[in-house]
């Protein structure tokens, strides 16, 4: 079969591959139905990460189970399943206290970004649904996969709860998403920070009530101007560099929380100005696999659309494309067809 395999920065392939196998009896093979290129596939992409190339790509995937393991009890051939980035067992303490990834038998997903993908763990992973869905729900359901699934996190973690006043830092697929999780969760107001017009349009879409183009020291400003200078109640951490959380701290009020979901690169904190912000802090690689059930109902009745963050659709054979575009800003996210 063909893959997206990245040879190291800048440089990304679809090649040919071995089609993957059953490794572990804990195993199943999905055929995928759509998957995708994430935000944070830019890291490597870009440099800022060490490669070992060539790597497989991707971590976001749905489809439907074509073989699985002597062990695998809870999917079966023939089902759709929706699974996460962190492959976890489900039973751990960890999990059991609903971070699954923490999970000790923890895997990062790769390799999604190709027709077919070996899922280790599936009983613990994977996510049915009931009937096989249209392909109209399919976006909506890739989804699910990370970047929902890590809005949604940012959202739990900065601990939104209804009427409070919420500020979104980063405009990426992750930050929409976070802005989308608030809403749900009842958030009275969602300032989203964001200078691109398209993202800021989407932001609006998913329930941003306030829009902050500037950044910096001008942003947390702008925060406290439109919070009567009190700060956020829950602050969204969806970048990962060291200005947007700087700029998540300052823009959430004493006693605030803070989600932070982006993945770090070069983040320090200060021990004595942590010590006197008195901010609740808590995030990480997102816990997928605990709100999968609750997301993908919605989306099956209707109730969200988070594919609609997919603004750019290739064939895998073009997903070089797919990278440059969403690594010049020409794109959020792209969806991969397979």
């Amino acid at each position: 079969m063909l893959a997206t395999l990245m040879y190291g920065p800048g440089d990304v392939r679809c090649e040919a591959v071995d089609d993957p196998r059953i490794l572990k009896p804990t195993d199943a093979i999905i055929k995928l139905s759509a998957t995708c290129i994430c935000g944070s596939d830019l890291w490597p992409y870009r440099g800022l990460q060490p490669t070992d190339g060539p790597a497989h790509m991707g971590h976001e995937y749905c489809g439907v189970v074509v073989e699985v393991g002597s062990e695998v009890k809870t999917v079966r051939p023939g089902q759709f399943v929706v699974g996460s980035f962190c492959i976890s067992d489900n039973t751990c303490p960890h999990c059991r206290f609903g971070f699954h990834s923490s999970c000790v038998q923890r895997e990062f997903m790769s390799g999604a970004q190709a027709p077919y993908a070996r899922v280790p763990l599936a009983d613990g992973t994977l996510v049915a649904t009931a009937e096989l869905p249209s392909a109209d729900l399919i976006p909506h359901l890739l989804a699910t996969s990370d970047v929902l699934g890590t809005g949604w996190y940012a959202a739990d973690a900065a601990n939104v709860r209804a009427g409070a006043t919420v500020v979104v830092v980063g405009d990426g697929a992750v930050g929409l998403m976070g802005v989308l999780a608030a809403r749900e969760m009842g958030a009275g107001r969602i300032i989203a920070m964001s200078r691109h017009a398209t993202r800021q349009k989407l932001a609006a879409e998913f329930g941003a009530t306030d829009i902050v183009a500037e950044r910096g020291d001008e942003g947390i400003a702008r925060i406290k101007d439109l919070t009567g200078g009190v700060g956020a109640d829950s602050v969204l951490e969806c970048v990962g560099t060291q200005q947007s959380m700087t700029q998540a701290i300052a823009c959430s009020r004493p006693g605030g929380s803070i989600g932070y979901v982006g993945v770090p690169h070069g983040v320090t904190f200060e021990g004595e100005a942590m010590f006197f912000a008195q901010r609740r802090m808590l995030g990480g690689p997102a816990p997928v696999r605990r709100f999968l059930p609750d997301l993908i109902d919605r989306v099956l009745a209707g109730r969200i659309k988070p594919g609609k963050v997919f603004d750019l659709k290739l064939p895998l054979s073009e997903v070089a494309e797919g990278y440059r575009a969403m690594d010049e800003r020409r794109a959020i996210k792209t969806l991969i067809t397979v």
